[in-house]
């Protein structure tokens, strides 16, 4: 099935050259590009792509500000920022709005297809060092006490999984069923805890128990 994707990107280069990269694998079609949020924001709902490549510094509207828009008017978006930013809190800041990868625009592009391929299997792709940010904040003691998030057994049993890495694919033969059914958990898992992908989700639950759920 073939794989739909916007780019959201100022830089004409830049955007070019994911253009021609997105358009190069022969499952993937870049459907529009845009050089601003304005713009993306009123079309990107009319074409609904599967997956949206989002710069973070943009003219007017911030890329932040442009995917929290989107994941609100299409919660089954996939966003994967693709910036030149490592800044701690501009990666929390996305992931909060809904993005569900973070990438460095030196990445190649292999590693951006591969991303996209990450997220439709139900995975969060992150560049390297983005990704050992992500586990040192888990790795430290929490400073504030968060209420216990009410979750059934399956549904901890699937976020366990999760935080481990499995795709959804992967997460159904695990627990004997179905990949629809995995869909299902993560939607109450995420409306449980007022979140708005499987990273942030993984990153509030280890913030609740101080570690990830066992």
């Amino acid at each position: 099935m073939m794989t739909s994707i916007a780019i959201v990107e100022d830089n004409p280069s830049i955007r070019r050259s994911l253009q021609e990269w997105v358009n190069s694998a022969p499952d993937y079609r870049c459907i529009s590009t845009f050089g601003d949020a304005e713009t993306a924001l009123q079309e990107i709902p009319k074409l609904k792509p599967d997956v949206v490549l989002m710069d973070i510094q943009l003219p007017g509207k911030s890329g932040i500000a442009c995917t929290a828009r989107l994941k609100s008017v299409l919660p089954e978006l996939q966003i994967i920022v693709v910036t030149v930013y490592r800044d701690r809190d501009l990666l929390f800041q996305a992931l909060k709005a809904g993005a569900c990868g973070y990438l460095l625009k030196r990445s190649s592009p292999e590693e951006i297809l591969r991303a996209i391929s990450e997220v439709r299997s139900g995975g969060a792709p992150m560049t390297g060092e983005i990704a050992r940010m992500v586990v040192e904040t888990f790795q430290k003691p929490a400073t504030e006490a968060l209420p216990p998030a009410e979750l059934s057994a399956r549904e901890t049993e699937i976020l366990d999984l999760v935080a481990k890495g499995l795709t959804n694919k992967e997460i159904g033969p695990k627990l004997n069923i179905g990949y629809d059914t995995v869909r299902a958990h993560l939607r109450r898992i995420y409306e449980k805890l007022h979140v708005r992908c499987r990273t942030e989700a993984v990153m509030k639950y280890s913030q609740t128990f101080a570690g990830p759920p066992k």
